[in-house]
């Protein structure tokens, strides 16, 4: 039996000004490819919350618009912040089987005499 692959996570610091971060925020949501995303100041953390993957968009935004108001009052006491940006990293290609590349395919029709 093989153990299950974890995902690998690229995370990702973006640094921005107070009267920007509700906008920033809104843009990772509607990109739809984040799984968390934190916010800190000063190495402490203010605000982390999770995002389910695939959901972006409008639908993103009627969900999180408590947490998108919470981010508007903090922007309003902060001047710098760090957005921290947890991504899902895209799975690598899959090879082909190596028997299957040399064999032609075969016809699986069936006729009627």
């Amino acid at each position: 039996m093989t153990q299950k692959e974890k995902p690998q996570v690229i995370i990702e610091r973006i640094k921005v000004e107070g009267k920007q971060l509700v906008d920033k925020v809104r843009d990772i949501i509607e990109e739809g490819n984040a799984r968390r995303v934190i916010l800190k100041k000063d190495g402490r953390t203010l605000m982390e919350f999770p995002l389910s993957v695939g959901v972006g968009g409008a639908a993103a935004a009627l969900f999180i618009s408590p947490v998108l108001a919470a981010i508007g009052a903090i922007a309003a006491l902060v001047s710098d912040i760090d957005v921290i940006i947890e991504r899902e990293a895209a799975p690598p290609a899959q090879l082909p089987d190596e028997g299957a590349a040399g064999q032609e395919p075969t016809d699986t029709s069936t006729t009627s005499a």
